[in-house]
């Protein structure tokens, strides 16, 4: 079978575990990007399916339960404001496109993973948010050793410094909320470092839209009202495997007349 940069594709030995598009092809090895999950991997050509896009899930089909205009009276709502720094492109675009359908403000940055600690400070200054993701790639990587070390992953290091510099721009976990991490991160340190929620608490794979979903719960929840943590995780992928968190606040606030 012939392929080309762009096919979607499923490996066959990982049993079509998960849909990836093809964004580079070396010899016979295909360098993979998840279309669902963060996630970066390789392949040989020889293990790979074509997989149909028509399969594809669609980001429509997570609309989530929270329309709160819909029976508004003489209320008027200002949701919190979000701003996403993600390192993927496409991820950024797909999350943006979902803010959207869940009529959430939103400010979209894309940054690698090295560049955010850098930049975080003056973003956060610029746009003021609620809730700030601060998100990408990342691995861990048994072979190197424990995952209580930083070094043994791919971009932990770089998120846990950019949670910390958000956290030198605003210390109250309530004025500011932060999500960090991608797949796999170390979900303790990310924690540690300041977030309110991180992943990944199992070191498994998350969805690309897992931030953006603890997001939008905490942008569309009233500021007086706290969030039903064990409920708002099991409306992400993979639950509290994926993504963790503390006991938190909605963002949104309620005035009236309208």
């Amino acid at each position: 079978m012939t392929f080309k940069v762009g096919d979607f594709v499923t490996r066959i030995s990982y049993q079509h575990d998960i849909v990836f598009k093809i964004i580079k092809i070396k010899g016979q090895t295909a360098y993979l990007k998840g279309m669902q999950v963060r996630l970066y991997a390789d392949a040989p050509l020889e293990d790979l399916q074509i997989y149909v896009q028509e399969d594809r899930e669609c980001d429509e089909d997570l609309i989530l339960d929270l329309d709160v205009f819909n029976d508004r009276g003489e209320f008027f709502y200002m949701p919190g404001k979000v701003l996403h720094i993600d390192a993927d492109e496409d991820y950024l675009k797909r999350c943006i496109k979902f803010y959207k359908i869940n009529k959430v403000k939103v400010v979209g940055k894309k940054l690698s993973e090295e560049e955010v600690p850098k930049q975080i400070f003056n973003l956060l200054k610029e746009y003021q948010p609620d809730i700030v993701i601060i998100t990408g790639h990342d691995a861990y990587y048994p072979k190197k050793g424990s995952p209580k070390d930083c070094g043994n992953y791919r971009n932990s290091m770089s998120f846990i410094k950019a949670v910390k510099e958000a956290r030198r721009y605003e210390k109250s976990h309530e004025k500011l909320v932060i999500i960090a991490g991608a797949c796999q991160s170390n979900y303790e340190e990310l924690i540690r470092a300041g977030a309110n929620f991180a992943s990944s608490p199992k070191r498994i794979n998350i969805h690309c839209l897992d931030p953006a979903i603890i997001a939008t719960v905490l942008s569309m929840t009233e500021r007086n009202k706290e969030i039903d943590l064990v409920d708002l995780l099991s409306k992400t992928k993979y639950g509290p495997n994926g993504m963790g968190g503390i006991k938190s606040n909605g963002m949104m606030y309620v005035g009236f007349p309208r």
